[in-house]
């Protein structure tokens, strides 16, 4: 397929979208599941105009999943408002470690033991499948900065923390693979450095640095007044640079960096806010609508520009415009990846994915959940929820990640197709099953929980 037909592909999709979001607003479904289908429809199980093969795509794709998840991460975690100490991030803890870890025993386990793989490639496509993926899982995360719902808090704490805890397990199994065995003396040099390094280090090394450059931007903005026409994008790219590469320079996660510099941003954000209920970016419309409304700059407004030297507004400026290019970019890239990843899954589909999903939806996730989450964190009919709800963007574009870092580092031919196969098979079930679920799921759990349904795109 050539650039020009890609181009003239993707832009129709676009176009019906855009056209069409009013009606596909109330659709039963994701937005998801549509670029899913149209990809089918234009690949070799539908029309042909497209066919690849994985392998052919692997090095390019890596890096284009790695700054989907990248710029999801860092929005994530802009979303995230409430204290570290506060009752809705505690379900998000639990979930991202002691679950996770229980789910990709559990997929690891079910692949070696009712596949016949071994260790290595089974531990490797639990690693990959275990964390929910914040592209996909956009539906179920908090609706604004004020949502405290231990639900949806917990999923969007869960799909920050363990993008970036499961990178040391994708690791984990492919030295497994490599050295056939745990007796050569290698777990404690992992554990050391991929786990009690790495781990900490990216989380802190990432709030630091969201912090003080969040201080000092909102610092210069209202110091200056010129909020309106600061690039506030471009410090959202740099952030999100910064992070990722000053973690990966100091052997920690660069995921887990660029999520928790999205928490420092926000944090600062509160700083400049007094700590105050209220984000700082529902502030703009009441302190300077004309400003918003009308793009007009501080010097054609001097009483406004009075309002914007505080730095409560210049926060709020920085952070609706951060979180509105960030969303932007969330959703052009999930388009143009789940399109691929529909014409990916005419290729490689593996009927063996069909007993791995469900047994992955329907207990090992849920399963999990019930026994290892405690009743004070979340109640029965949450934990429920959860169960289900965290499967939603568990295999997504996160999963399409760590396959094309693991297929790209050192995996041999036999090995890569069967992980292949698997990997983008269930990524597909999950978009198809949660697809036609996630929405009804969802309003119901508002309605029992007393909350006005959301409309979801």
């Amino acid at each position: 397929m050539s650039f020009l037909e890609w181009m003239a592909v993707l832009g129709i999709l676009l176009l019906i979208l855009a056209l069409a979001s009013a009606y596909l607003r109330w659709l039963p479904v994701t937005t998801s599941l549509i670029y899913l289908g149209f990809g089918l429809l234009i690949g070799q199980l539908g029309v042909g105009l497209w066919e690849m093969e994985f392998l052919h795509i692997a090095s390019w794709m890596e890096h284009l999943t790695e700054i989907a998840v990248l710029v999801s991460l860092f929005v994530s975690g802009l979303k995230l408002r409430m204290p570290l100490r506060h009752p809705a991030w505690k379900s998000a803890y639990v979930l991202a470690g002691p679950v996770m870890l229980a789910c990709i025993a559990g997929v690891a386990a079910f692949c070696h033991y009712l596949f016949g793989l071994p260790w290595g490639i089974a531990v490797l496509i639990g690693a990959i499948l275990a964390p929910t993926d914040p592209v996909l899982a956009s539906l179920v995360q908090v609706n604004n900065s004020r949502d405290s719902d231990h639900v949806r808090y917990g999923l969007s704490g869960e799909a920050g923390f363990n993008d970036g805890t499961a990178f040391p397990f994708v690791v984990f199994g492919l030295l497994l693979i490599e050295q056939g065995s745990l007796s050569s003396g290698w777990v404690g040099d992992w554990a050391l450095h991929r786990l009690l390094w790495a781990v900490p280090a990216g989380l802190g090394f990432g709030y630091l640095l969201g912090r003080l450059i969040g201080k000092l931007a909102i610092y210069l903005r209202a110091r200056h007044a010129d909020t309106s026409m600061s690039p506030n994008d471009s410090l959202a790219l740099a952030l999100i640079a910064l992070a990722y590469v000053g973690a990966e320079l100091i052997g920690a996660w660069g995921f887990l960096a660029v999520f928790a510099a999205g928490l420092g941003l926000r944090h600062a954000e509160k700083d400049a806010a007094h700590e105050s209920e209220t984000p700082s970016e529902e502030l703009i419309a009441h302190a300077v609508p004309h400003l918003v409304e009308g793009g007009l700059s501080p010097r054609e407004l001097p009483l406004e520009g009075q309002k914007i030297a505080e730095p409560k507004v210049a926060a709020g400026v920085m952070m609706g415009d951060i979180l509105t290019f960030g969303g932007q970019m969330e959703r052009s890239l999930e388009v143009l990846l789940v399109t691929m990843l529909g014409v990916l899954v005419s290729v490689h589909w593996d009927w063996r994915a069909i007993p791995l999903a469900l047994a992955l939806f329907l207990l090992i996730r849920p399963l999990a959940v019930w026994l290892l989450m405690p009743r004070r964190y979340l109640d029965r009919g949450q934990c429920l929820t959860v169960g289900w709800f965290g499967i939603r963007g568990i295999r997504g574009i996160g999963s399409l990640y760590y396959l094309s870092y693991a297929v790209t580092h050192g995996l041999l031919p036999d090995e890569t197709e069967v992980i292949i196969s698997l990997v983008i098979s269930v990524v597909a079930l999950s978009i198809l099953i949660h697809g036609l679920s996630t929405q009804p799921l969802l309003r119901r759990y508002e309605r029992s929980r007393g909350q006005a349904p959301t409309r979801h795109g």
